[in-house]
């Protein structure tokens, strides 16, 4: 009786600490989102009957935002192709090491802890240094460094799924390890695969401080959407900002729902 009336007070201050946290995560990007649908020029939530996409619909107008937009989409497909084909093959070096593990891992995540700044910094004195000019390969370098640590770590985890006992039945089987990688493997992993896609390809789309350095004639939409605003926001940048955000929630809950259907088969 007593250990259960402690645990009360303890969960109920565990999930309103976790509620706090996820409303100063989720509340400003939802208002972001709900200021969107307000036709009005001035930011503010809007009544019921005057919600509008009249914003969305402007955004057709905005050259420089759809371009900038073009701009992102590429460097982030790229960056995340990248970026989550070199974890896979990092994931797999991972596997294959034994007391070097650990030296490993800290190797491929190292890029992680070196600020964005510094990073796109020094990239651009090397490029410059050896005659590359700025443009959207650049940034996609720099992105990649930072996305690769990530996208390595979600296919690592996912990696928890191929047990041991399935590569040595393949192998009594007479599977290579090419066919035991294309056909055990990489089924097994591949929410995983998925999840490190995406989440690459978010982490490019939405980087400022790398691209600051590295880019060319062409703005990131990070960068396109600061000039916007330090130019004066125009309601526009609000109903790209919704919309990203709203995608970005949609590509997660797909991972999601893809994981839970992978385990549900397993089970």
């Amino acid at each position: 009786m007593v250990a259960g009336f402690e645990s009360r007070p303890l969960k109920a201050a565990i999930w309103l600490m976790t509620a706090i946290g996820l409303a100063i995560i989720y509340l400003p990007p939802l208002y972001l989102v709900a200021v969107s649908f307000n036709p009005a020029l001035q930011p503010a939530l809007p009544p019921l009957s005057d919600i509008s996409l009249t914003w969305y619909f402007a955004l057709a107008k905005e050259r420089t935002l759809i371009s900038a937009l073009q701009e992102s989409l590429l460097v982030a497909t790229i960056t995340a192709l990248v970026a989550t084909g070199l974890a896979l093959l990092s994931a797999l070096a991972y596997m294959d090491l034994g007391k070097w593990r650990s030296r490993w891992f800290m190797f491929v995540l190292l890029p992680m802890f070196v600020p964005g700044i510094i990073q796109g910094l020094s990239l651009s004195v090397i490029f410059g240094r050896i005659g590359l000019k700025p443009f959207w390969g650049t940034v996609a370098a720099s992105h990649l460094l930072w996305a690769l640590p990530f996208a390595f770590t979600v296919i690592l985890t996912s990696m928890a799924a191929v047990r041991r006992s399935y590569l040595l039945a393949a192998s009594d089987l007479g599977a290579s390890w090419w066919r035991q990688l294309v056909d055990v493997t990489l089924p097994l992993i591949k929410p995983g695969l998925v999840a490190a896609f995406i989440f690459s390809f978010l982490l490019s789309l939405n980087e400022f401080g790398r691209a600051f350095y590295l880019v060319g004639r062409q703005n990131t939409l990070p960068l396109a959407m600061f000039g916007k605003m330090n130019s004066g926001a125009s309601p526009t940048i609000y109903a790209l900002s919704g919309s990203i955000f709203l995608a970005s929630i949609l590509a997660v809950s797909f991972v999601l729902l893809a994981a839970q259907a992978k385990d549900r088969k397993l089970r």
